[in-house]
């Protein structure tokens, strides 16, 4: 993902409207959010009174737990974001929860009863999926340390150590795990985008060698005809005129032969194309499956510049893993499977470009769109294989 957690502005948006690493970090900070809040209010069930009787000390062990569950929200936050990178202790947060959990822990061990057990065990819960996702070996040492005297220390049993330590165990684990798997999606999605970004510069590489390609011949020859021109200029030979026009010749080719280029109207070769398409998905992790046998030799012209588009729109908009390029019954279709969600203006400038090219030749271009697929076929009808190539 890009952007910090603090710019994304994901809270505020749709949960339809999210990607899908948006909500796997989305789902797993609101689950253990929901941990944190259903088991402080579970630990505070023992606190409520079997009559309706509402003490002041009752009241204030909910205020103080509510205040505690804010601070620990606050901290579980915190440590959420530090993953999937590694950092130092967000003190920020993390400071004030231990302060208000030393601060309650202190006033609740001087209390005896069922108070006393539910108050120490709301402060245990907070600790524990608040800071459980903390990395490095004095930090979880500290924390799991505390998980097991908390308990003895609250029951005043010695069978609080082992409850401690075996529960503490098992919820530092189940928050470590958690935010592991987020840190891992994340860092995953973070390679794809780099590898898409990889593409894109691979793509951009080739044009440049096209370019390479298309001027660097004509820019030499002019480069010696103009040499040659200027030697026979200087012996007043009548040939340097005729050399001249040559060079003017030239350069008025290459300037045609740039523009067809920056407007896609240089001849493609089919098979290159297709080699080029492997090649930027297989840089970009995603798998090629390639079928276009049958497809008349007039058609591949054309059928390279679908190839070319589709491919450039799977890279820069979706998050396929599989495209298949196939051709059967006079339709060549370009299919992927990462179109999470329809994007505004499906077409986009490139595909009604590409459809405004086909036209003259009698090919039509249709976009099917049902998530998670999305497929672009151009018909070419065999009627018009006698005209597709003028």
């Amino acid at each position: 993902m890009t952007g910090t957690r603090q710019d994304r502005g994901w809270p505020w948006r749709r949960w339809s409207a999210l990607s899908e690493i948006e909500r796997v970090d989305v789902y797993t900070r609101q689950s253990l959010y929901v941990l944190l809040w259903s088991s402080l209010g579970f630990a505070l069930v023992g606190a409520l009174p079997e009559s309706d009787e509402v003490t002041p000390r009752l009241v204030a062990v909910l205020v103080a737990a509510v205040v505690v569950g804010v601070l620990g929200t606050r901290a579980l936050t915190a440590v959420a974001d530090l993953y999937p990178a590694t950092g130092p202790i967000p003190w920020r947060r993390v400071a004030p929860l231990l302060a208000a959990c030393a601060a309650a822990l202190a006033v609740v061990l001087s209390w005896a009863g069922d108070l006393r057990i539910a108050a120490g065990a709301g402060v245990w819960v907070v600790l524990a999926w608040s800071l459980g996702g903390l990395r490095g070996r004095v930090p979880s040492a500290l924390l799991l340390v505390v998980l097991t005297v908390l308990p003895a220390l609250v029951s005043t049993e010695w069978w609080g150590l082992a409850y401690g330590l075996v529960t503490g165990a098992f919820f530092l684990f189940t928050c470590r795990v958690s935010l592991w798997l987020l840190g891992v999606v994340t860092e995953l999605d973070a390679a794809r985008t780099a590898q898409s970004a990889l593409a894109v510069a691979e793509e951009r590489l080739r044009f440049s060698r096209d370019v390479h390609d298309v001027l660097g011949r004509r820019l030499s020859t002019i480069a010696v005809q103009a040499e040659l021109a200027a030697t026979l200029a200087r012996r007043n030979d009548e040939g340097a005129a005729a050399r001249m026009l040559e060079v003017r010749g030239i350069a008025h080719e290459a300037l045609r032969e740039a523009r067809e280029l920056a407007r896609g109207y240089r001849p493609t070769d089919l098979t290159q194309e297709l080699e080029g398409a492997r090649s930027l998905l297989r840089s970009a992790g995603i798998g090629a499956e390639v079928d276009v046998e049958g497809l008349d030799l007039s058609w591949h012209e054309p059928a390279a510049w679908v190839v070319r588009e589709a491919v450039t729109n799977v890279l820069r908009h979706s998050s396929a893993t599989t495209v298949a390029i196939s051709y059967a019954g006079d339709v060549l279709e370009v299919r992927n499977d990462g179109a999470d969600r329809p994007a505004a203006g499906a077409d986009g400038i490139g595909l009604s470009g590409l459809r405004a090219r086909l036209a003259p030749r009698g090919a039509t271009l249709e976009v099917e769109h049902d998530a998670p697929s999305f497929a672009v076929r151009v018909r070419m009808p065999a009627p018009a294989l006698t005209g597709a190539g003028s």
